[in-house]
């Protein structure tokens, strides 16, 4: 908790020196509790990022056909609790034309996104923070990438384990063992019977989705693209690639579960991703609460370093959050402060009039090959599995 409170104190010390501010619009609430684009701005309504100012929320679902649905109750209190200090729209053609810089947070169902930056666009935002993967397929998020270049419109993305500790520490450690393998785990907090809920919310797939974290890790830091893979070895015994029916459209999904693979580039390099919707039972009897994530660097067998996320410190800190809002997403509390980073690095470099990306942010290049890596890495994996 002193940890906690040290932090709030620098904050607002942070935001009474500074006066510029960015304003920002979220495209794509959600549930609160649940949805990635409410907790982006609640952080914001919260003042944990001193560099954004919230003035729009549009959601075509709670403020359309969803709203006598389930999560549209708790959508409606939302609003009644900041309507008077944020304005609410069921559409982007409704939102007021910005008379300045403002940053559009694209945080939909990804088949959405592409539809939804166009408009953002045309509303004359000025910069666009879009959540992973941007756009289903390759194609569509190039397109996406060339029509916002061509209207100098800048795209920023929401990896948020490009600063994450385990990660920067994970590296370091790779560095000083020469002939290292690095792996990257990630675990969800979904149980068996969620997964249909899962597969058909995610219908892309989980390697454009909760594993796009990880590849773009891969394309970031290690060099790993469609075009340097030497070889793919999927790990049959941990992988399982699973059928689920959707319980609001009755279709079939069928997507990995739970995927393990091994990556040698062209070059010699070695690097390895495990990712599980449902956790695992992890060494010493403890299970992961879903939000348990780790690197590790191992040489001839031997693991000589791994990181884990939570460590003891923010284990604590995780654990009192979990407590005051227990209905949340585990992996909000876990990754809270990493999203506040993310945000407030894209809205102070805006408030800055800076050009391009900030240090540590995804370009919508590196999203586009992260993308192709995935659809590339899809079949391969299949049919070692299938």
């Amino acid at each position: 908790m002193l940890r906690a409170a040290l932090t709030t104190s620098a904050r607002l010390r942070s935001a009474a020196r500074r006066a510029k501010t960015t304003d920002v619009a979220l495209v794509g609430c959600g549930m609160p509790g649940r949805g990635m684009g409410w907790y982006h701005a609640k952080q914001i309504l919260d003042g944990e990022v001193p560099s954004a100012k919230l003035t729009d929320v549009v959601e075509p679902w709670f403020l359309g056909g969803g709203a006598d649905g389930p999560g549209g109750a708790e959508f409606a209190a939302f609003k009644r609790e900041y309507e008077g200090s944020v304005r609410f729209h069921s559409s982007i053609a409704d939102m007021p034309k910005p008379d300045g810089p403002k940053m559009a947070m694209v945080c939909t169902r990804t088949a959405d996104m592409p539809g939804f930056v166009e408009e953002i666009v045309a509303n004359g935002c000025s910069h666009v923070f879009l959540e992973k993967p941007g756009a289903p397929t390759v194609g569509e998020l190039e397109d996406l990438r060339d029509g916002c270049k061509a209207a100098g419109v800048e795209v920023f993305m929401g990896f948020n384990k490009n600063v994450t500790a385990y990660v920067t520490k994970g590296r370091e450690a790779l560095a000083k063992c020469p002939g290292g393998e690095f792996t990257l785990v990630h675990h969800n907090a979904y149980t068996a019977d969620e997964l249909p809920e899962c597969f058909e919310r995610n219908a892309e797939g989980m390697l454009k989705n909760m594993a796009i974290h990880e590849l773009a890790l891969l394309v970031t830091f290690f060099g790993v693209t469609s075009d340097t893979l030497g070889d793919v070895v999927a790990d049959k015994a941990y992988s399982s690639c699973e059928t689920r029916v959707g319980p609001s459209s009755g279709n079939e999904f069928t997507d990995f579960s739970r995927i393990g693979f091994t990556i040698t580039t062209k070059e010699g390099a070695k690097v390895s991703v495990y990712a599980d919707r449902c956790g695992l039972e992890m060494p010493g009897g403890a299970m992961a609460d879903g939000g348990m994530m780790y690197s590790s660097v191992s040489k001839l067998g031997i693991v000589q370093s791994r990181d884990i996320m939570p460590d003891k410190e923010l284990e604590d800190v995780v654990a009192a959050r979990a407590k005051a809002f227990p209905d949340y997403m585990p992996y909000f509390h876990l990754q809270h402060d990493d999203y506040i980073t993310l945000k407030e690095h894209c809205c102070a470099h805006i408030a800055n009039g800076a050009a391009g990306a900030p240090e540590g942010i995804a370009t919508v290049q590196v999203a586009c090959d992260t993308l192709k890596l995935a659809e590339t890495l899809k079949p391969l994996l299949e049919k070692q599995l299938l």
